[in-house]
């Protein structure tokens, strides 16, 4: 039984560096066995509609400002969230 190739988003945000490590470690986790894992890594700010319909899992990566999310990954699923519904 072969296993199908499946697409995996990672979309960040790191200002200091800190949540960088966190997407370092995710790719060097897939580029150990790439053989049925496609990675995309996207920055909140260029990630965009088609890279969710793209993929079969989200990984989302944000600093924690005041007890929420850095404003650019709210910006993400402001831009993406009508133009997806029914199809994520």
């Amino acid at each position: 039984m072969s296993v199908s190739q499946k697409h995996l988003l990672l979309i960040y945000h790191s200002r200091s560096g800190a949540n960088q490590r966190l997407v370092d470690a995710v790719q060097a986790g897939v580029e150990r066995d790439p053989s049925n894992v496609t990675l995309r890594i996207k920055t909140a700010f260029a990630a965009d509609e088609a890279d969710l319909l793209w993929a079969n899992a989200t990984i989302f990566v944000s600093p924690e400002h005041f007890g929420y999310m850095a404003g650019a990954l709210k910006d993400f699923f402001e831009r993406t969230f009508y133009p997806t519904e029914n199809q994520v």
